[in-house]
C-alpha cells in the first residue's frame, strides 16, 4: 500500500494532477460498466476499487501532482504559460525531474494515511476528499504559501477584481508571499499576478453555477436509477474533463455534482424505516437535482474562500463533498436516511 502510495504520488506529479484525475475516472467508468453488466462487483475491488485505491486514487495521485506542481512552481520549474499563478496548473504534466517526482511521492504517502485514517475512525464523510484538502493545506504550509491568502476586493466571496483585470499593483492592499530570489511563478513579477483568481472562469457566476448544479444533479440521478451505480456519473464526469485538459473552453466541472446526485438518489429510494426511505424514482430525482445545486453551490463558495485568493490548487470539488457527503452520513446517523449507500460508518 505505501509502495504503490508513493509510486502513485510520483505518476499524478510526472503526468499532471488533472491528467492523473482523468485516468482516475476511465477506471471507474470501465468498473461501473463491468458491474452493470455483471462481470465485476463495483466495491473496493475491481476496476472502481483500483481507480479510488492506492495508486490511482485522487487523494494519491492528484494531490501529489498538486503538490508538485506547487513545488515546481517555487523553484522556477514552470513556465506554463497559464493565465493564473503556475502552481495551480494542475493540467501541466512535470515530466521527470527527480526532485518533482520525489515530493509527488512525498504527497502520495501523506494522501493514503489521511485516507485511511479517516476511514477507520469511520467518520460518516468521504474520506478521499478530506485527504485531498489536508495535503493542499499542508503543501501551501510546506512550500511557503499563504494558506488561504489576502482578498484584494470587498471581501472572500468578491470576484470583481477578476471581473477587472485587476493586478496586485492596482490594488490598495495588495501584497503576496513571493521568495526573494524572483523564481516563483516562472520568474514574473509579483506586481504582475492577477489580484483575484478563480478557479473556472467560465462557472463561477451564482446562476449559472446553480443551473449545472441542477442539470448535472438530475443527469446523474437518473443514471442511478437505470444502473444502480453510485459512481458511473462521478466517473463520467470526471473522465469528460479530458476535454478541459485539451483547451476546450467553457467546458463545466461535474464531478462533485455528479457523485452527489447519485448518492442521495440511491439513499432516498433504498428501502428501510427512515424518514427519507422508499421513496419514488421522481422524488428521488427531484432530490438528485436539490443535492446536485447544494454541491455546485458548495464548490463555488468553498472555491472563492480557499482557492481565488490563494497561489496553488486548493479543489473545491473536494471540498463540496466533503461538506455534502458529511451532510448525508449526519441524516443517516440522524434515522433520517436509511443508508449512505458507500460512505463510511453508514454501509
Amino acid at each position: 500500500m505505501w509502495i504503490g502510495a508513493f509510486a502513485g504520488g510520483a505518476f499524478g506529479a510526472a503526468i499532471g494532477a488533472l491528467p492523473a484525475f482523468i485516468l482516475t475516472g476511465l477506471l471507474v467508468v470501465a468498473g461501473a460498466a463491468a458491474n452493470i453488466v455483471g462481470v465485476a462487483p463495483e466495491g473496493t475491488v475491481g476496476l472502481v476499487g483500483i481507480g479510488f485505491g492506492h495508486v490511482f486514487g485522487p487523494h494519491i495521485s492528484f494531490a501529489g501532482g498538486a503538490a508538485a506542481a506547487a513545488y515546481a512552481a517555487k523553484r522556477g520549474y514552470m513556465e506554463s504559460g497559464f493565465d493564473f499563478h503556475n502552481a495551480k496548473d494542475i493540467g501541466f504534466a512535470l515530466g521527470t525531474k527527480p526532485d518533482v517526482l520525489a515530493v509527488g511521492g512525498a504527497f502520495g504517502l501523506l494522501g493514503i494515511a489521511v485516507e485511511q485514517l479517516s476511514r477507520n475512525l469511520l467518520i460518516p464523510v468521504d474520506p478521499i476528499p478530506v485527504s485531498i484538502v489536508v495535503s493542499a493545506f499542508v503543501h501551501r504550509a510546506v512550500f511557503g504559501y499563504a494558506l488561504i491568502g489576502k482578498p484584494q476586493g470587498s471581501g472572500l466571496l468578491d470576484m470583481g477584481p477578476f471581473e477587472r483585470g485587476d493586478t496586485l499593483a492596482a490594488t490598495a492592499t495588495g501584497s503576496t508571499s513571493v521568495d526573494d530570489n524572483g523564481t516563483e511563478n516562472g520568474g514574473e513579477s509579483a506586481s504582475e499576478w492577477l489580484a483575484t483568481e478563480p478557479w473556472l472562469p467560465q462557472q463561477y457566476k451564482w446562476a449559472n453555477v446553480a443551473m449545472i448544479g441542477l442539470a448535472a444533479g438530475l443527469a446523474s440521478g437518473y443514471l442511478a436509477f437505470r444502473t444502480g451505480s453510485p459512481f458511473l456519473g462521478f466517473g463520467l464526469s470526471a473522465a469528460s474533463l479530458l476535454f478541459l485538459n485539451l483547451g476546450i473552453e467553457r467546458f463545466p466541472v461535474t464531478h462533485h455534482i455528479t457523485l452527489a446526485g447519485s448518492t442521495i438518489f440511491l439513499a432516498v429510494t433504498a428501502s428501510g424505516e427512515a424518514a427519507l426511505a422508499g421513496l419514488s424514482p421522481t422524488v428521488g430525482l427531484l432530490f438528485a437535482g436539490g443535492l446536485g445545486i447544494v454541491a455546485a453551490l458548495a464548490g463555488e463558495v468553498t472555491q472563492r474562500i480557499f482557492y481565488a485568493h490563494g497561489r496553488t490548487h486548493i479543489d473545491p470539488p473536494a471540498m463540496a463533498i466533503i461538506i455534502w457527503s458529511f451532510g448525508v452520513g449526519l441524516l443517516y446517523v440522524a434515522g433520517v436516511l436509511p443508508t449512505g449507500v458507500w460512505i463510511p460508518g453508514t454501509v
